[in-house]
């Protein structure tokens, strides 16, 4: 069995994740304890060493990153539980963690209970995760992403990465220090996770950090440094020559 802590500051969210966790997965998972706060959270993790977390991003007493943070015992799965708050959630998704909405939809909870199961059997990295989610929470300038591949986890530098090239479900990043990296997301995942003001959507199937941008040619295509040729869709010149030139 799965040994489960439940931790938010709301009482009627813990007792909605327990009556999922019941109805859904009462043979899998067992609720050990349940905490409002940070300081509580801590005892209860040391008290029963949990294989999963609920836990809400902001306690009375901290966030879900300071708790990770302070806790001895990290040998477990997170799922986040969260409001609508973008910074959050974006920090979330850098760490290529999970998270489930307030208020909570059967299907999403399901589907991440799902998953946390099948990452416990597997090799645990969720210090490195939390601490580049807790980077970008806390606005660290220099920032890293997570990246999955099939057989590694990385922690990129955002900064090193050239450009990204779409390859259906993958996505094929080119970066200065760690060379071809094929990550395990989308572009469109990629792309929710990267800078706004650093990377630009130049075509359907690329995305280009502009600071390694040298020229725009006649041809339709960036030269970027070393020298590579990234090409501009037709519908986006004026959108793409904007956001790097001007």
């Amino acid at each position: 069995m799965i040994k489960a802590i439940l931790i938010d500051d709301e009482a009627h969210v813990r007792q909605d994740i327990r009556e999922k966790l019941d109805h859904h997965f009462s043979k899998e998972i067992v609720i050990m304890d349940e905490a409002e706060s940070v300081a509580k959270a801590l005892d209860a993790i040391k008290t029963h060493e949990p294989h999963l977390l609920f836990l809400d991003i902001h306690l009375p007493d901290g966030n879900g990153f300071d708790l990770i943070a302070q806790s001895d015992f990290k040998k477990f799965e997170v799922i986040f539980i969260t409001g609508y708050d973008n910074h959050a959630i974006k920090a979330i998704k850098v760490g290529a963690l999970d998270y489930i909405l307030k208020p909570i939809d059967d299907g999403e909870f399901k589907a991440a209970v799902i998953k946390a199961i099948e990452n416990h059997k597997k090799e645990n990295h969720l210090e490195k995760l939390i601490e580049i989610s807790s980077e970008y929470f806390q606005g660290v300038k220099k920032r890293r992403i997570i990246l999955k591949t099939t057989n590694n986890v990385y922690a990129i530098y955002e900064d090193d990465i050239i450009y990204c090239k779409s390859d259906g479900n993958y996505t094929t990043l080119y970066s200065q220090l760690s060379g071809k990296i094929v990550a395990s997301k989308s572009l469109k995942k990629i792309t929710e996770i990267l800078s706004e003001d650093v990377f630009v959507r130049c075509h359907q199937s690329y995305i280009v950090n502009k600071k390694y941008v040298l020229k725009y040619n006649k041809q339709g295509v960036l030269i970027v440094k070393p020298d590579i040729r990234v090409p501009v869709s037709g519908r986006r010149k004026d959108y793409v020559i904007k956001r790097i030139f001007e």
